[in-house]
Parts: structure tokens; C-alpha cells; sequence
């Protein structure tokens, strides 16, 4: 099985009331979408494959969706859309301001889709469950085009489909300052 590690990073980032888009601000010497992108980098799966869209992030992996402003849905379906192109049969996804999440984290779910016998997989954190999420090719026609949620809506559906790896790690996101005070 092929598995792409797909990072999205595409939305407008408007909770965030910093001075720049919350994805380019610099936290511990990197900007925050940089933690993300090289934790997927490092997990070694098949392909990387970023999705941005409001703001241009100079990432060489990155597709632009052009879809941006319909939601995260649109954002996951450009995602798949070009696994499906390049020829994955499985996508491991996580957001660009979850910094936390380590390559361990990425490479537990991937491996996962292949052991488990389910067409989902979600990482298990000690806290509770989090990104980054495995999806196998075949549930890739189930999920939403448009709107803010993506697969949270197959596993609320079809919790049978689902299976959890224990993962290291923190799958906070970075919404606004106090976030990323918490997180820097």
C-alpha cells in the first residue's frame, strides 16, 4: 500500500491576531508550518503532499487549492484528488498548526492502514484521540466536498470503520496567540 502524508495548510487562519498569517509566524527559531511539514517529511511515507491556499508559503511540495475559502472539506478533497493523480492508495493527514505532532505519530498511522483491516485509522494520544489520520483510497468518495469538517464525519458515521494506534506526541492546534504562547 502507498501512503502519502498529506499536511493542510490552506485556510485563512482568522482566530489567529497576530501580525502575519499564524502559519508564518516564527515560534523557536522556525515558522509554525515548518514543524508540521518536516515531521511529515521525516515520517518517510511514499509522498508529501501540503495543501495551501490563503496564503502562499514558499513549501515545494505544495499544491494550491484554489477551493480554499469553501472550507477544510476542500481542502482534504484537493488533498486526495492528487494522491488518487500520483497513485496512493492511502493518505495519512494532519494540519499545518499542529506543531506537536511528531514523525513517529505519521509513520504509527500509515503503518496502520495496512495492519489494521480498516479503512480509517486515528492516532491515540494519552488525552485522547487526534491528528494525524489515515485514510484508505476506499473511503476517499464518503468524505465531504465543502464545509469546516473532513473525516471527523466518517468516523461519527461509521465508528466500525475505525481503528486507534497509540502515538507519541501533542495534537494541539495553534488557533490563536494564546495557543501559540502555550505551545512556545
Amino acid at each position: 500500500m502507498t501512503v502519502a502524508a498529506v499536511v493542510l495548510a490552506a485556510g485563512a487562519g482568522s482566530r489567529f491576531a497576530g501580525p502575519e498569517h499564524k502559519l508564518a509566524t516564527e515560534v523557536r527559531g522556525r515558522r509554525l508550518v515548518d514543524w508540521a511539514v518536516e515531521q511529515a517529511r521525516d515520517a518517510a511515507l511514499d509522498d508529501l503532499i501540503v495543501v495551501v491556499g490563503a496564503v502562499e508559503l514558499g513549501i515545494p511540495e505544495a499544491v494550491v487549492n484554489e477551493r480554499w475559502p469553501d472550507g477544510l472539506a476542500s481542502s482534504l478533497q484537493c488533498a486526495v484528488g492528487v494522491a488518487r493523480a500520483r497513485g496512493h492508495e492511502a493518505v495519512v493527514v494532519a494540519h499545518g498548526d499542529q506543531p506537536g505532532i511528531v514523525s513517529a505519530a505519521w509513520r504509527a498511522v500509515g503503518a496502520a492502514l495496512s495492519t489494521s483491516g480498516r479503512p480509517v485509522v486515528i492516532a491515540r494520544y494519552p488525552n485522547g484521540r487526534g491528528h494525524p489520520v489515515g485514510l484508505a483510497e476506499s473511503v476517499w468518495p464518503l468524505l465531504p466536498v465543502a464545509g469546516d469538517e473532513g473525516a471527523a464525519v466518517l468516523m461519527r458515521d461509521r465508528p466500525d470503520w475505525v481503528a486507534e494506534v497509540a502515538c507519541d506526541g501533542d495534537p494541539a492546534d495553534v488557533d490563536t496567540l494564546e495557543d501559540l504562547h502555550r505551545w512556545s
